[in-house]
């Protein structure tokens, strides 16, 4: 899809504005149906539900968490939330997506369940709770508006969808391997980025859905919520999935979280665990375990909203423990601007930074084991009613020392509540 094609999807959305008011009142009324309670009211059961229709247009190979060998993707994604509520005390919550991956990809439609957790209060107030299941990680501010109708933009910050030199099923032998991983150093065993792109981690793989259980409380201002889940932060998908493996070597994360007043908040967060595969360990030697080499995480993150304006930023530095190499380190942050114009309009931009440290190579040269990145994403939005909104976003990248320095991404979606 080219840019005159966007431009006339924007359009089209605009003059949709009547079509859109008709569905609004079909969408009230489907609302109402799919809501149930108790007679005496201490019970509720709520469906509700987005539906996403995204088109990516990018450069091969295709940047991030995209998985599509041309230069465009349509990405049509359902999902459907179940709420359930007992009592002052019990609250039950499951995500079912249908998609063409949990990242867009060209493949086939699969249904899966994302999400399915049960959260007990210890407190009526809700103050103090215990939570199991699979769910999104604590760590972080980013995850708790990562919802395609919350968040501003159409793709996620860097930090959550940039993919390092670092594998899960193997550990690289020496410098110069992960040097050829990372796409610092050519390699004809990985001819370009997309060849090796489904063995390659991020940070942190977006909202990171793994399976656990989690305590959180809110004292005063303050509020902290502690998780120990099966699978690290840069874990993929398929890794949240339980196996008998999965309790082994638990990853335990934490956010503690302060909010002065109802214009600012501020958290900081840490996590640790085990990133490796347990089919790395044959790629590690005698005597060791995928389970000794580990991925740490710290991060920062602030928000504030005052009137029409909304910012957030984020800042995270991990380190992978690599055999044979030491420790690899790469910090990455984010600041996003939000502002509103009338009751429909808002536009946002979001400034990324990744950087990577430096490791000793086979001729004994200083080398950064990644390059370093700007990412600049621009997302003008405009909400059509309480159930239909619409956003397009362009998206520029820069790469040090990168022969083509310079990628362009455009992105649309059109979003559906119910």
């Amino acid at each position: 899809m080219t840019c005159r094609r966007f431009l006339a999807l924007g359009f089209a959305l605009l003059a949709a504005q009547g079509p859109v008011s008709a569905a609004d009142d079909f969408l009230d009324r489907l609302g109402e149906h799919l809501t149930l309670a108790t007679p005496d009211g201490t019970g509720a059961v709520r469906v509700s539900g987005l539906l996403d229709l995204e088109q990516y247009v990018f450069p091969h190979p295709a940047p991030g968490l995209l998985f599509a060998s041309g230069n465009s993707l349509f990405s049509p994604r359902l999902s459907v939330y179940l709420d359930a509520q007992w009592g002052a005390r019990t609250y039950l919550f499951t995500q079912t997506r249908v998609d063409r991956g949990f990242d867009p990809a060209a493949a086939d439609l699969q249904v899966r369940l994302d999400e399915y957790a049960l959260r007990f209060a210890v407190r009526k107030d809700g103050r103090f709770g215990l939570q199991a299941g699979r769910f999104a990680t604590v760590v972080g501010s980013w995850v708790r508006r990562h919802s395609s109708w919350d968040q501003p933009f159409v793709t996620a910050p860097l930090a959550y969808e940039n993919l390092t030199g670092i594998w899960d099923s193997a550990a690289p032998r020496n410098t110069e391997v992960l040097l050829a991983w990372a796409h610092v150093r050519p390699s004809v065993f990985v001819p370009d980025e997309y060849t090796d792109k489904h063995l390659r981690l991020p940070m942190i793989w977006g909202p990171s859905y793994a399976h656990g259980v989690a305590a959180f409380g809110q004292l005063g201002r303050f509020d902290l919520a502690v998780e120990v889940k099966n699978a690290s932060l840069s874990s993929r998908p398929e890794a949240w999935d339980l196996d008998r493996d999965s309790w082994r070597h638990p990853t335990v994360s934490t956010r503690l979280g302060f909010r002065p007043n109802v214009m600012w908040e501020a958290g900081l967060s840490a996590s640790a665990g085990s990133f490796l595969d347990p089919a790395a360990t044959r790629s590690l030697g005698a005597g060791r375990t995928h389970t000794d080499f580990r991925q740490t995480l710290l991060a920062g993150d602030l928000g504030f909203a005052a009137r029409h304006w909304q910012v957030w930023a984020e800042l995270a530095a991990t380190r992978f423990r690599l055999p044979g190499i030491g420790d690899a380190d790469t910090a990455a942050g984010f600041v996003e601007v939000k502002r509103k114009f009338a009751t429909r309009w808002s536009v946002a931009g979001r400034l990324n930074r990744q950087v990577f440290n430096r490791l000793t190579d086979a001729r004994g040269r200083s080398v950064r084991w990644g390059r370093n990145v700007w990412r600049l994403d621009l997302a003008p939005a405009y909400r059509f009613s309480a159930h239909v909104q619409a956003k397009l976003q362009g998206s520029v990248e820069w790469r040090d020392d990168a022969v083509d320095r310079t990628v362009h991404v455009l992105s649309t979606q059109l979003t559906l509540r119910f």
